[in-house]
């Protein structure tokens, strides 16, 4: 057994102590062997019981056969593992639960005798070992089967019937063994039967229509194993918690004009802001940005805690948003509607003339929003047009907030943060949930001012809590490592910009790359995505380490906490620094920020991949009538197997593979992004822009492809299989290499979509 260290303060052990003690015993760790390890006894057994329940709910363990306990993200010695490979002999599986940011590792099956009797997707209870640098699991017995099912489309070939993958990196159609009540063309989900390459699926349930509305989200949430779904405890809980008095311990705002600038389609509102000039600070102002109060109303290891931190964040999609608080909390009591008292959070700002603050405070609050505005009628409000806002709403609110951004931008100019002009897709629905248009998304200057503000009061609360020496979830933006400006700079090489590795490396710097090529170059949205793909992923964490894209030493997530995790908790923190009242930051629990980050900074990488997948449905929806057309299209990505291809102003992927491209060879030019013809000479580079024919539009996967204008490469199936062969990478994958998915630069922490009616 392993050494026990100390227990804490009130008896028991903490987490990490009870962590490393499951970790390192050498017999299964249940309740019963925690206990007495630790010397626990009588009552203080129903306080570790409580303990390993938050514990598991928060994935730091799992419990495994017999209730033994297990370090989440590690291989249990006895576990369930799901059957996922049974190709050429050898029988491979995955752990069916698995909770770490990690991909679940894949161990080798091993069984008695010679043949296997194990298929694709069966259940088993193995022990495992491990072998060298991987596992390998021994069979003790076969479980019930419980099959991961398929979603895909029905489609016909001949009198086959097959299922088609909504997954457009998955090219593998499977035959369907029993439809079931399933017609061609419907979106169902399907069990896979069989083993080897004898694998086929029947369906399990129908789920109509995947050009009906709402599907193309449908299938996102589905296939990223998104919550959609809020348990019955946790609505009855926001129910009564969103019916509790605000107290009269807070500082009552009510009388100012605070407003909330927010989408016209908005569904929630968590911020709003207010300025005038301050009296006591030549050229400078005083400005509130008042923050919805959910940590009055989401307590610390609630019901409605529990099932927020298991969702991290909201996810917004173009018909529907799936929320990460039950609309009782997130689009009523807590949205900060005109006209009706709430509960706010309020960071008191005083900013220089120069837009630096001079200081900050931070108070629980009651507010009265005086408006909601649309970006759009406040931008045309301060343009002079007449009759979008309220004439006195203008002249009290509108203009000094506009006046203080003034200050705030003369900040945001000094520190040179990253300035990348990569415009946002907006798909608009009518009423019926069917496309009216795809377009890039408008940038006024009311979306900056509300995002500068934004910024100032994120950097405000994480320097309020490092002045309180209180734990600090930060958002953390690092600094590009060498490897990523190296494959920049050869890059750069290309188009004759000269990029030195040996610089002291900032935003400016590759703001004067940007400003030294000029709008008009033809390669500006090439250049420019190629440098957002050389920044770090920002994350969450509780180490000081800076925003590098806002060129920001001390930055936090504090605005949006009714749609992001990691802002509850620095509202915590804040109201247990500032001792605000209850629902403060429990003792300890900044200790756990480093966990906490890296999970909630894994689900919100999940949910871009869900909002990104859906608009690239909605896309290839939009584009289904063109197939057979010609579309402008520039290439966004070379490989040595094709191009990829986005069509001009609506975005949406599309592969044009190199066998369709003539009969020379095509030599792969890496580092200048290119396909070459050996014989012609031609080229196709990254940043071309062209016509190509769309010969498919898939929008269950969201997949386009593209042909040149005159057809695919010519003759029959004998002349392709004789004809040269086309580089050394002839892998014809539907795939992006690692990197080649756009992200945008952090914004500050406002969304310009969130909290849309879907």
């Amino acid at each position: 057994m392993a050494k026990t260290p100390p227990k804490g303060a009130q008896g028991l052990p903490t987490p990490k102590q009870i962590l490393e003690f499951i970790e390192s015993s050498d017999q299964p760790a249940g309740k019963r062997e925690i206990a007495r390890a630790f010397g626990i006894r009588g009552n203080d057994k129903i306080h570790l019981k409580r303990m390993l329940n938050d514990m598991a709910d928060e994935g730091l363990i799992d419990s495994g056969r017999g209730r033994a306990f297990h370090k989440m993200g590690g291989v249990p010695r006895v576990t369930v593992l799901r059957v996922i490979s049974t190709d050429d002999g050898e029988v491979w599986a995955t752990p069916e639960q698995w909770h770490a940011e990690t991909p679940p590792p894949k161990l080798r099956v091993i069984e008695r005798g010679r043949r296997s009797s194990l298929s694709l997707n069966d259940r088993i209870l193995a022990r495992t070992e491990e072998r060298g640098k991987g596992h390998v699991a021994h069979v003790m017995k076969k479980l019930a089967r419980s099959a991961e099912l398929l979603m895909g489309v029905v489609h016909q070939e001949g009198s086959r019937h097959f299922l088609a993958p909504i997954d457009k990196k998955q090219r593998r159609h499977f035959p369907l063994s029993d439809l079931g009540e399933a017609q061609v063309g419907d979106l169902v989900l399907a069990e896979p039967v069989g083993k080897g390459s004898h694998v086929s699926a029947k369906v399990d349930a129908v789920l109509g229509d995947p050009f009906a509305p709402r599907s193309f989200s449908l299938i996102a949430i589905h296939k990223h194993g998104i919550r959609d779904k809020f348990p019955e405890s946790v609505i009855a809980e926001a129910e009564k918690v969103s019916k509790q008095p605000l107290g009269d311990k807070r500082e009552d705002l009510r009388h100012l004009p605070i407003v909330a600038i927010d989408p016209e389609d908005a569904r929630d509102h968590d911020d709003a802001i207010w300025a005038e000039p301050d009296p006591d600070n030549e050229g400078g102002w005083r400005a509130i940005v008042a923050i919805a109060d959910v940590s009055f109303y989401v307590r610390p290891g609630s019901e409605l805690d529990r099932e927020a931190r298991k969702r991290g964040n909201s996810v917004y999609f173009p018909d529907r948003v799936v929320p990460m608080l039950p609309e009782e909390l997130s689009a009523d009591i807590c949205s900060l509607k005109e006209g009706q008292d709430r509960a706010a959070m309020a960071c008191h700002l005083t900013i220089g003339s120069d837009g630096g603050l001079t200081a900050f405070r931070f108070t629980r609050a009651v507010i009265r929003v005086a408006g909601n505005i649309a970006y759009e009628d406040a931008q045309a409000a301060i343009d002079g047009e007449k009759d979008r806002v309220d004439a006195d709403l203008v002249d009290k609110a509108l203009r000094p907030l506009w006046g203080c951004w003034a200050a705030l931008l003369k900040a945001r100019e000094k520190r040179e943060p990253l300035e990348l002009d990569l415009p946002e897709r907006r798909v608009v629905l009518d009423e019926k949930g069917r496309i009216m248009s795809v377009a890039p998304r408008e940038r006024l200057d009311a979306h900056r001012l509300v995002e500068d503000y934004m910024i100032a009061a994120n950097v405000a609360a994480a320097k309020a809590l490092e002045k309180k020496k209180a734990p600090v979830m930060y958002r953390i933006h690092e600094q590009p490592d060498r490897e990523k400006l190296s494959t920049l700079k050869e890059y750069l090489d290309t188009f004759g910009i000269s990029f030195a590795l040996g610089q002291v490396i900032t935003p400016k710097t590759f703001n004067r790359i940007l400003e030294r090529i000029g709008p008009d170059h033809d390669n500006k949205t090439e250049i420019t995505e190629q440098i957002l793909r050389s920044q770090m992923q920002a994350r969450y964490g509780p180490e000081p380490l800076g925003h590098f894209g806002l060129s920001l030493g001390s930055y936090a997530h504090f605005t949006s906490p009714i749609r992001r995790y990691a802002d509850l908790l620095v509202h915590r923190a804040l109201v247990d620094a500032y001792r605000l009242g209850d629902g403060g930051l429990p003792k300890g629990e900044g200790e756990e920020f480093s966990r906490i980050g890296e999970t909630i900074s894994a689900l919100e990488r999940r949910a871009m991949e869900a909002e990104r997948e859906t608009i690239d449905r909605y896309v290839a929806a939009y584009l289904a009538d063109r197939v057979g057309q010609l579309v402008d299209v520039r290439i966004t990505g070379v490989q040595p197997f094709g191009f990829f291809a986005t069509v001009e102003g609506l975005g949406g992927d599309g592969l044009v593979l190199a066998k369709t491209l003539g009969r020379e060879y095509f030599r792969y030019d890496e580092k200048r992004q290119a396909l070459v013809g050996d014989d012609s000479g031609e080229e196709y580079r990254s940043g071309q822009r062209l016509q190509l024919r769309l010969v498919e539009a898939d929008p269950a996967s969201g997949a386009l492809r593209f042909e040149l204008p005159e057809g695919s490469y010519g003759g029959d199936s004998q002349d392709r299989r004789d004809g040269p062969r086309r580089g050394k990478g002839r892998r014809e994958k539907d795939e992006r290499r690692d990197g080649s998915r756009k992200r945008r630069p952090d914004s500050g922490g406002r969304r310009r979509d969130k909290g849309k009616k879907r």
